[in-house]
């Protein structure tokens, strides 16, 4: 690859390193919020959850937006929310101004980065040149919850409030790499083709209703959780008709007949539930209950990091 091809891929890995470093910091540093701000258990994982409920629900499309709007507008955009979002995360004096902080930094990580990965897709030429940035991609990403494990230990001994402003630096500096080093798109060509903004509105506010009629069911009456579960499973309704009949949809809902795509979506969703929950209850008791500080913590829970560091670069090797 050339100096500047190198350059692309760095300043694209910076960003996803960004997005793993971000998601470990918040995760030791949670103890340390619940303590200032005097929030409940049950706000407390919303801070967690906004991130991602915002993230996967407008991945699909944020991708979309990659293709219509140029990958590199795109990418640059949405790293200024990103940016601006996570310092105001770090200002956040109430519970709900850290939620609406962290669901719109998801928000910006889920079009950010499928047009940073559609950049390496289609700015790396197919064969072992391609294949290798993916694979030095996909290791930063993993590297990046490793050490933000650690630091975020760190940042917590001193001010919560870092590990919302750290990234705020971090972004900084790659945004004006960005703009130095990721040439300009071609035009995109968007004759016949439309953002389906209402399947990503429908599927991200069943996801929403779901998740909260399930934390609230054990502080309202059971009528309350069956309507919200009920209005959720609604919307998921509306979204499949919505995709069916979309010119443009999100999800060419034809896929799910194949069983062994339906089998790993459906392996890969246990596992993200269980290792995200695994890591919020830790936490909670390790530093709560044990009395262990951010940075014990963050070293006991680093393992999980090691892990994820190896999982890119040996499975390929393991199904080759």
């Amino acid at each position: 690859m050339t100096g500047r091809a190198w350059g692309v891929l760095l300043v694209l890995c910076g960003a996803i390193f960004l997005e793993g470093i971000d998601v470990a910091m918040l995760n030791v540093a949670l103890p340390a919020i619940r303590e200032d701000l005097d929030l409940s258990t049950g706000t407390l994982q919303w801070v967690m959850s906004a991130y991602v409920l915002g993230y996967g629900g407008f991945m699909l499309l944020g991708g979309r937006a990659a293709d219509l709007f140029g990958r590199r507008r795109m990418f640059v955009l949405w790293l200024v929310v990103f940016l601006l979002f996570s310092g105001l995360g770090g200002l956040a004096t109430e519970g709900w101004m850290l939620i609406v902080a962290r669901f719109v930094t998801g928000i910006a990580a889920a079009f950010m980065t499928p047009a940073g990965l559609s950049i390496i897709t289609t700015g790396f030429p197919e064969g072992p040149q391609r294949d290798k940035a993916l694979l030095v991609y996909a290791g930063t990403a993993a590297g990046g919850f490793s050490i933000g494990l650690v630091v975020g230990g760190l940042l917590s001994a001193i001010d919560w409030r870092w590990v919302f402003f750290a990234p705020v630096i971090l972004s900084l500096g790659i945004l004006l790499a960005a703009l130095a080093l990721i040439p300009a798109s071609p035009r995109p060509d968007r004759t016949r083709q439309g953002v389906d903004l209402a399947g990503a509105v429908t599927v991200t506010a069943g996801i929403l209703l779901l998740v909260f009629g399930v934390e609230r069911a054990t502080h309202v009456p059971a009528v309350w959780t069956v309507g919200t579960v009920g209005a959720a499973l609604l919307l998921f309704l509306a979204f499949v008709v919505i995709e069916r009949s979309s010119s443009s949809p999100l999800v060419r809902l034809g896929i799910f007949r194949s069983g062994s795509l339906v089998r790993a979506n459906v392996a890969g969703l246990l596992f993200a539930a269980g290792f995200f929950g695994f890591q919020f209850v830790a936490v909670l008791y390790l530093q709560e209950l044990r009395g262990w500080s951010p940075l014990q913590t963050s070293f006991a829970l680093i393992v999980i990091g090691v892990d994820a560091v190896l999982s890119p670069l040996l499975t390929p090797k393991l199904v080759a």
